[in-house]
């Protein structure tokens, strides 16, 4: 098992800190049937239910992925990650994260035993970095927006030669992300859903379940969501030319004006016969009252997806239509405000 280069395919060991080539290119991950990731390092993860639900005619199923033990699906990429760098005796790691990914991280370097710092937009949620403290990571916040926070977290990496445990650069960190597909395909009894509804920032959840059906031999139409306030994926795939500045949006964790792996989602929404929308916020914050009136507290990115579900099949959608959508995160995860409504 190695990295290489997308680019130019020159291979980087597994503990190499560097996070990208020489040449620019983002590293990929190869293994082969042989390698496996090991599972010493665990905090009581869970196969999460995949609940059939109705909003009128329309049934969907939501895959409970809040359930996970740090309160969103990036604890499936943080569990692999910390899992082989641990196998591979590495101890000191830095990450940035709008939240989710660092307090994931944070509580599997945690019970591994590792120094973990984390970077973090000062506009984090109170809960999110209160979490993070709890687990004993260091946290740096930053002033600026998501990619600054990115930068000081990469300017660390060389000054103190720590590993860069990025969710996004790092490719260990999508081998978690595969085994959700593989839940939903064995809980559909054996079979892919015609279309998965994701809300989209980075990009993690929808490569990950990219290379995940891959593997099981048939894609889903990736639908990738959107907040119209900030929709970088939707501009390249529409190829909009006139462009207007990204925006506030309430979807905090999908707050990313220049995904690194544009190309590659692109490449995954193209090859799976998907789409990409774009959602408002008051649509979003709609899908998540009418979420909550189902008896499910869901944060503001995780509504993202149900909103564009709803807009998507507006006038409907054929019976058999088999409909996922994960809930990345549990409503506490979200800004600390109360709304009147």
């Amino acid at each position: 098992m190695h990295f290489y280069c997308e680019k130019c395919k020159k291979e980087y060991p597994l503990n190499s800190t560097s996070y990208q080539c020489s040449c620019g290119g983002l590293f990929r991950l190869y293994k082969d049937d042989k390698d496996t990731i090991p599972q010493d390092v665990s905090i009581g993860e869970i196969v999460t239910p995949l609940l059939p639900i109705k909003f009128g005619k329309q049934e969907m199923f939501f895959k409970m992925e809040h359930l996970n033990p740090t309160g969103s699906f990036k604890a499936r990429g943080a569990k692999a990650m910390v899992n082989m760098l641990k196998h591979l005796d590495i101890d000191n790691i830095v990450e940035d994260s709008s939240g989710n990914g660092a307090s994931a991280l944070a509580a599997y370097a945690a019970a591994a035993n590792m120094d973990c710092t984390v970077y973090v937009p000062e506009s984090i949620a109170a809960g999110k970095l209160h979490q993070i403290e709890t687990y004993g990571a260091h946290v740096r916040l930053v002033i600026g927006n998501r990619e600054a926070t990115a930068e000081a977290a990469k300017k660390a990496v060389v000054q103190e030669e720590a590993y860069y445990a990025s969710h996004v650069y790092n490719p260990l960190f999508f081998e978690g992300i595969k085994s959700m597909a593989y839940e939903i395909y064995h809980q559909l009894d054996d079979n892919v859903p015609e279309y998965v509804f994701l809300p989209v920032g980075n990009g993690t959840m929808l490569l990950g379940l990219y290379y995940g059906f891959e593997e099981i031999g048939r894609l889903p139409s990736f639908v990738a969501v959107q907040s119209e306030n900030c929709c970088p994926l939707y501009n390249a795939f529409k190829k909009k030319r006139k462009v207007s500045p990204p925006s506030f949006t309430i979807a905090d964790a999908i707050r990313v004006e220049k995904p690194i792996r544009l190309k590659e989602m692109l490449m995954a929404i193209t090859r799976s016969k998907g789409d990409v929308i774009t959602v408002s916020d008051e649509e979003i914050e709609e899908a998540q009252h009418q979420t909550g009136r189902k008896g499910i507290y869901v944060e503001a990115t995780a509504a993202v997806p149900i909103a564009g579900a709803l807009k998507y099949f507006r006038k409907g959608k054929p019976d058999n239509y088999r409909v996922v959508i994960p809930i990345t995160g549990a409503g506490l995860n979200g800004p600390d405000k109360k709304r009147n409504r």
